[in-house]
């Protein structure tokens, strides 16, 4: 349950930055970025992961594969304020030669869970 919740949120939080100045459903846009939804599951694993580490701290990375498609990449805390992190996800698709950078932002609630925050 977790995990699903994790992953919508990934997947929203992804589709506020790159689908912010036009419309588009969704599976366009995974599709366009070359990533399937199970490479978001695995990126939203590995955000998890760099964010429950202890504190967030400017530069701390976490790298992620998804061994079933071949997609990679790292994230990096980008940026701290308050309880507040932009995370930059460098993502490399399966067959592309290409790196593709997408920001992210996540806020720590009072229960201290990290959540996708515009």
């Amino acid at each position: 349950m977790t995990t699903r919740y994790s992953f919508t949120a990934a997947v929203l939080g992804v589709a506020l930055f790159v689908g912010a100045a036009h419309a588009k459903p969704l599976s366009r846009i995974i599709a366009e970025m070359g990533l399937t939804p199970a490479d978001f599951e695995v990126v939203s694993v590995a955000s998890n992961t760099l964010l429950s580490n202890g504190n967030p701290s400017v530069g701390k990375e976490q790298s992620w594969v998804n061994e079933a498609t071949g997609s990679t990449g790292t994230i990096r805390v980008g940026n701290v304020q308050g309880n507040c992190v932009e995370l930059q996800h460098f993502i490399q698709p399966e067959g592309s030669d290409q790196i593709r950078e997408i920001r992210t932002r996540r806020c720590q609630d009072a229960s201290g869970k990290w959540i996708m925050a515009p």
